[in-house]
């Protein structure tokens, strides 16, 4: 979703009207009468029951205003981009006149005062005016964009990103963060987050690359599925599955633009990510903004029901991203009017859509005109309706619309940083560590912290934090910057900061080593694409001359993907931090002095030069022997180092012979060789000797992260569906369902290997 303002808004607009802002209690159930309670507002009945009674009560004129999700600064300030204070003549226009079902906030669009309790009430205040000023009573959903942790409310404590998330080959921690977003998200007021990200990585020019997972889709798919069961588990918050599908492959490699891709790449590679979080039960769906094969996302039929609705089963919310709809107008073209736009937006399959403030009026207007002409059908319309209806008796929204703003704050500042450090502390992946220099003595004389990362709480957290683009300048946001984690593990006159590089150079000269933060700035969608993603020469430059010196000189990169490093990649230490959080501090210096051991693996490849995009481990093989042709990375999908050595002692199956629809149980021996404690991330790889349909030279079928004591050898099994391993069948033209393809396969996990046979 592309947020509307990139600050946050934070002055009280003059001449603004306040709703009363505060709740003198946390409100009781939705009002009815005790002897005349109609089956919607009846606790007991089913689900089905009370959205068909509903249903029936509601206007066409009402049933078009909950397929609308305008913006928060639509009700606030001026009523258009400005923020503030509530408006009250605003609210009455949207929340009562136009019915609106839903409301979101987007980076940056936060109370005047951005504190957990000031969100509650801002919210609580948006939700008692709905209930009170619609006929039937009918409470709003709340949405944000909580997509590392809480990240648009001060204080609240940022997670690493996805791609940060991805490299921790972690489901358990995912899932954790799921649990600690949707507390917070929950204690705020908001009850609808758009998250997570499904979309599988390929190209690192795109501004988003940061928040998939992974390259791959079945890794992808594990993450994100999990994180949906922890956000989704105290039924309180709605997780949505976005961008469908492949928004993240455009073909220029700039946000928002068109794909060109085969059907069988579309469903083989990129759907199965979507598919394990929807099969996880996410409750709604984001659309891609882009185009695939001429056609834009929100107007595929294909895409938006026969795929998701017939063939997935999924019986949620779609939603459109922001402005989308009207996109279908202005910059697809693909319609006349804004009307027509929104008509074949929901004709296709889309239920709700996201609103700027100057397009709300148009999208309601165009879409009551559209069901009245018959254009778009009563009976599409109920059914969009009833999935937002649906939703928020799921939600409990009818019963329990507050929260209580005297709880926020405490379940909100500073919550779950023990969480936030482990998942960045897993994070951490050592990629060079020449002479094993790693990890420092915590008995140095003196470290120097340098580089622009170094003493930078909006670098670590990137995008997608209190505004937009990041960290506005004028903000603060605590957090625990690199040079503090150092200096609170070493002590007070150890650890020096150097802020130019000229100083870095000086200081370095009589230190024990130097630890260098380099990186990107933050950013977010299309501000941050780059047709140049490398590391810039200025900090190429730091890193060599700090290297010119002879001291130990770690290289710790903080950006939102893997840079081209250019001459820094010559450093003898070399660590990827991805965009770690607020907890980033703390994470680095324990992996660097020991006190944690680094187990993060790779979720995406490493490309050596700027023009190797897109590049991704299952690239298929071609004829030709030139440099680079085939996969070629600097560092490739899947590795990492560790302050021990680890190793594959035996691999067996459950059975050597398996149908195409069946499971694979796998039994790995694996084992720690070294002289330290560590985790072991295991990925089980399939291979296919021969295959119709070209294969890659190796696709993950499955994985798992194990524990082990040094010098403990321990068995464990894994299992996977086979359809982890399903290609479409059939010629160039993609026709038929995906499968596996019988034959013989290869399973392997390090350098052990069994075979299977699959019938």
């Amino acid at each position: 979703m592309k947020p509307l303002i990139p600050v946050p808004r934070i002055v009280v607009r003059a001449g603004a009207l306040m709703v009363p802002a505060v709740l003198a209690l946390v409100m009781a159930p939705g009002p009815a009468t005790a002897r005349s309670t109609p089956t919607y507002l009846d606790p007991a009945a089913s689900t089905s029951k009370r959205v068909s009674d509903l249903l029936k009560r509601m206007t066409v004129e009402e049933k078009v205003g909950q397929t609308a999700q305008p913006a928060v600064v639509n009700i606030q300030g001026e009523c258009e981009w400005s923020g503030g204070e509530l408006n009250q003549a605003c609210m009455k226009h949207v929340l009562a006149d136009q019915h609106v079902g839903s409301i979101l906030s987007g980076g940056g669009e936060t109370p005047p005062q951005n504190k957990p309790s000031a969100w509650a009430e801002m919210v609580n205040t948006i939700q008692k005016y709905s209930i009170d000023n619609n006929r039937l009573h009918i409470p709003i959903l709340y949405g944000v964009d909580a997509v590392h942790g809480h990240n648009n409310v001060l204080g609240a404590t940022k997670f690493p990103h996805q791609t940060g998330v991805g490299a921790t080959w972690d489901p358990a921690v995912s899932e954790a963060m799921g649990q600690s977003t949707a507390k917070a998200v929950k204690a705020t007021g908001p009850n609808w987050d758009f998250a997570p990200v499904q979309d599988v990585a390929r190209d690192t020019r795109w501004g988003r690359y940061y928040e998939t997972y992974s390259e791959d889709p079945h890794l992808s798919g594990a993450m994100g599925s999990a994180f949906v069961k922890g956000m989704q588990q105290s039924r309180q918050v709605a997780a949505t599955v976005k961008h469908f599908a492949a928004y993240s492959a455009p073909l220029n490699g700039h946000d928002r633009t068109a794909s060109q891709l085969d059907l069988r790449y579309l469903q083989d590679t990129f759907f199965p990510s979507y598919k394990a979080a929807v099969d996880a039960g996410a409750q709604t769906v984001m659309v891609n903004s882009g185009a695939i094969n001429g056609i834009p996302a929100h107007a595929s039929k294909y895409l938006l029901t026969d795929v998701l609705r017939r063939q997935w089963g999924f019986k949620g919310v779609v939603i459109s991203d922001w402005n989308d709809v009207q996109s279908l107008q202005t910059a697809y073209k693909i319609a006349g009017t804004y009307a027509d736009a929104a008509g074949i937006a929901m004709n296709a399959g889309v239920d709700v859509a996201m609103l700027p403030p100057d397009t709300v009026d148009g999208y309601i207007d165009g879409m009551l005109a559209q069901v009245k002409s018959g254009k778009v059908s009563r009976s599409r319309l109920d059914d969009a309706v009833a999935r937002v209806l649906t939703l928020k008796f799921q939600l409990g929204l009818f019963e329990h619309p507050y929260v209580d703003p005297s709880k926020a704050d405490a379940a909100v500042l500073g919550a779950d940083k023990d969480l936030a450090v482990k998942a960045a502390t897993e994070s951490m992946t050592l990629l060079k560590n020449d002479g094993n220099a790693l990890p420092l003595s915590t008995g140095l004389g003196k470290v120097v912290v340098a580089g622009p990362a170094g003493d930078s709480v909006p670098w670590q957290d990137g995008g997608w934090t209190i505004g937009w683009q990041g960290i506005p300048d004028n903000v603060t946001d605590p957090g625990v910057t690199i040079y503090q984690g150092v200096k609170k593990l070493l002590g007070d006159g150890k650890v020096e900061l150097a802020k130019t590089a000229d100083e870095a150079v000086d200081k370095t000269k009589d230190a024990d080593a130097a630890i260098v933060a380099v990186g990107e700035k933050p950013g977010a969608e299309g501000v941050n694409d780059s047709e140049a993603p490398e590391l810039s020469a200025d900090q190429q430059d730091l890193v060599e001359r700090l290297q010119a010196t002879g001291k130990k000189v770690i290289v710790v990169v903080v950006a939102s993907r893997p840079l081209v490093l250019g001459k820094a990649a010559d450093a003898k230490q070399l660590v990827m931090a991805w965009l770690p959080g607020s907890e980033a501090g703390t994470a680095v210096a324990d992996v660097l002095f020991g006190r944690a051991n680094p187990s993060g693996r790779l979720p995406v490849s490493w490309p050596k030069t700027i023009g190797d995009q897109p590049m991704f481990y299952q690239q298929l093989p071609g004829t030709n022997s030139g440099p680079s042709s085939s996969y070629d990375p600097l560092f490739p999908f899947g590795y990492g180092l560790s302050y021990t050595t680890f190793g594959v002692r035996g691999l067996s199956l459950g059975s050597s012979s398996v149908s195409s629809h069946g499971t694979v149980k796998v039994t790995v021996q694996v084992s720690n060789t070294g002289g330290r404690d560590g985790d072991m991330v295991v990925p089980v790889y399939a291979s296919q000797p021969v295959s119709r349909i070209l294969a890659p030279a190796r696709r993950l079928a499955t994985f798992t992260r194990v524990s082990l004591k040094a010098g403990e050898t321990r068995s464990v099994t894994v299992s996977f569906p086979m359809s982890n391993l399903a290609v479409t069948p059939g010629d160039i033209n993609g026709a038929g369902t995906p499968v596996a393809q019988p034959g013989a396969y290869q399973i392997s996990a390090g350098d052990k290997t069994a075979d299977l046979t699959v019938r």
